[in-house]
């Protein structure tokens, strides 16, 4: 019996998709689908032997997909310059680019390379990076940009004098929340921004509502040993179809904002379920705290300076990240 939830996707013939976080789980769903649909796949991975495991299964589902592997670690800021260095030096026109990857509640204070808070600079500097980094490709192909947040976000904010989480942490949920509305504030500003500069870039936002994903698995790279409160329960009621999706409904919204001709740029789009923890991708009204336009404008600012990186200009300019502070 077919999916109620699922959705048509257009030929993506000729088309070039970059999709982070696409080694497991709801990014290998998505990376899978454009697949299967025609378009070239880039896959920027952190671990290559999971990233070659994912080739095999795009290919077993798509036989004949275009699929090649980047190394990318987006808790580093010179691991994502250095992506875009190879990416710009290919010189291939990107036409969808979907920010899903992104890691969830480290149970202790964990900081990244370069010495932020490691969801708010995974999550959020990371992909703001990525996105300045790849800008020339992203305009060359008037790429659509998909930014995938949370239902966390719903009830997240930027604590704009801890956004490293120094003086709070606790279980983290609060830093992941804040993660997710700086990106969401972040995309919804580029769209705006792109007509008036002429980036041809159109920007969006999705959430998958809540699946079973290794988002909530044991996970040694952020101190995890055991899977997160909730995953076995989580995992149950997706089996029974129960509330919550499954890793192949969730990725639905951002297939759906980055590829349907009814999906525009600034608007939200996650499942229409209660709560929105599962259902069919709908457009929806945005979470209070990405309504702000004055917040979008300050995280646009507060993002340059942290990652050391003036994507205002035609040609992107860097400076040397590390004299960004990551202590504001």
């Amino acid at each position: 019996m077919s999916d109620t939830r699922d959705i048509i996707i257009g030929d993506l013939t000729g088309r070039l998709a970059v999709v982070t976080g696409a080694s497991d789980g709801i990014g290998l769903g998505i990376a899978t689908r454009l697949a299967a649909a025609g378009a070239e796949i880039v896959l920027p991975v952190r671990n290559r032997r999971k990233g070659e495991a994912a080739v095999g299964a795009i290919r077993m589902r798509a036989p004949g997909a275009t699929v090649s592997l980047r190394e990318l670690d987006l808790s580093s800021l010179g691991s994502v310059a250095a992506l875009g260095s190879t990416l710009r030096g290919e010189g291939r026109p990107i036409h969808i680019l979907v920010n899903n990857a992104g890691v969830m509640t480290p149970p202790r204070r964990a900081s990244t390379v370069d010495g932020f808070e490691l969801q708010f600079g995974t999550n959020h500097l990371g992909h703001v990076a990525l996105v300045a980094h790849l800008l020339p490709l992203l305009r060359a192909g008037r790429a659509r940009v998909t930014s995938q947040l949370s239902v966390a976000a719903r009830r997240g904010r930027v604590v704009w004098d801890d956004l490293q989480a120094q003086a709070a942490y606790g279980n983290g949920m609060a830093a992941y929340a804040q993660s997710k509305v700086a990106l969401g504030l972040f995309a919804l500003e580029l769209d705006r921004r792109s007509p008036a500069r002429r980036w041809g870039i159109t920007s969006n936002v999705s959430h998958p509502g809540i699946a079973p994903t290794s988002l909530l698995a044991a996970r040694a790279e952020v101190g995890r040993d055991q899977p997160a409160r909730g995953r076995r329960v989580i995992g149950a009621l997706s089996a029974r179809g129960v509330l919550v999706g499954t890793p192949q409904s969730a990725g639905l919204p951002a297939l759906y904002a980055v590829t349907s001709t009814d999906a525009h740029g600034g608007r939200f789009y996650g499942p229409d379920g209660f709560g929105g923890l599962g259902g069919a991708p709908a457009e929806l009204g945005l979470y209070r705290p990405l309504r702000s336009t004055d917040d979008a404008e300050r995280i646009w600012r507060v993002s340059q300076e942290l990652t050391g990186l003036n994507w205002d200009d035609v040609v992107v300019t860097a400076t040397d990240h590390r004299a960004a502070d990551p202590r504001s």
